[in-house]
């Protein structure tokens, strides 16, 4: 697969898929969120650890994958910054987020290793959830654009997945086993049935390819050997669990809202640890 054509999967997901709003205000995208009341307060301050490693304010925060800056948290990011510079490889994204800040932000088409913006343009930079949409070898390239745009003095938090991580590979193993068994049972149903496809309507090949975005994870020892040479880094917890791991584990009745005030706990108590070994690192960058 040629670098160019993940970026165009995942252009495609996200302008025709991904930020479809589905209701006021929620896109297709959040699917991949859990939006429950029962974790809500967890999300909500998981959102927030973000803001804690940028500058307080400025004139200038790079947004680098701004999506539509969708969750209420992102917005307080940029609250005391005169702009909010939204660098997007989704044009569909640009305009759902000028929707959200209107003349606070400035709106650019860019991919984000290969950034349009002089040196140290920027007092602050995020990118949440997007350079692990790059095909893999553009990994290192697109943190030293990062910090490449990065004011002295300044500071910039990106926030992707791990593809392993020790504690989300105990925690999601009971998830894993509960899919195997459900596609042996959905092989022995459609045997049963005579061998019918399990595809509804006939999609297209493109068509399927549009249900999920293009997505590279390693983990933190990867980081560190091909990006932290160059970027000084500092790997702290995000968030320790995933969404499939909050929708199997946490629920009302079983006292989920004081379950996930404990784990932020443990994670505030041992960050570096959990950001290592759990499912979503908060990685810092400081120049």
């Amino acid at each position: 697969m040629t670098p160019s054509a993940p970026k165009s999967q995942v252009r495609a997901f996200y302008d025709q898929v991904g930020w479809k709003e589905v209701s006021a205000g929620l896109y297709q995208n959040a699917k991949y969120e859990d939006l429950r009341p029962v974790s809500r307060e967890y999300i909500e301050k998981c959102h927030l650890r973000v803001k804690r490693y940028l500058p307080p304010q400025g004139k200038y925060l790079l947004d680098a994958g701004s999506g539509p800056i969708q969750y209420p948290a992102y917005l307080t990011y940029s609250e005391d910054y005169q702009y909010r510079v939204c660098a997007d490889i989704s044009i569909v994204a640009l305009q759902e987020a000028r929707k959200r800040i209107g003349e606070h932000g400035l709106y650019v088409v860019a991919d984000v290793a290969n950034l349009p913006f002089k040196d140290e343009a920027f007092d602050g930079v995020v990118s949440l959830h997007t350079i692990h949409h790059l095909p893999r070898e553009e990994h290192p390239k697109a943190y030293r654009e990062l910090y490449r745009t990065l004011k002295p003095g300044g500071s910039g938090v990106a926030v992707n997945g791990w593809g392993w991580a020790r504690f989300s590979r105990w925690v999601n193993l009971p998830i894993r086993v509960r899919k195997i068994f459900r596609r042996l049972r959905g092989a022995l149903v459609r045997r049963l049935r005579g061998g019918q496809a399990a595809s509804k309507g006939g999609r297209s090949q493109a068509q399927a390819q549009l249900k999920v975005a293009y997505a590279d994870k390693y983990d933190y020892r990867w980081l560190l050997e091909h990006v932290g040479k160059e970027v000084p880094l500092e790997i702290r917890v995000w968030r320790s669990v995933n969404t499939s791991a909050l929708r199997f584990y946490i629920h009302p009745w079983l006292g989920g809202r004081g379950v996930l005030r404990a784990l932020f706990a443990l994670e505030e108590r041992f960050p570096r640890f959990l950001g290592k070994h759990g499912a979503y690192p908060l990685v810092v960058f400081r120049k």
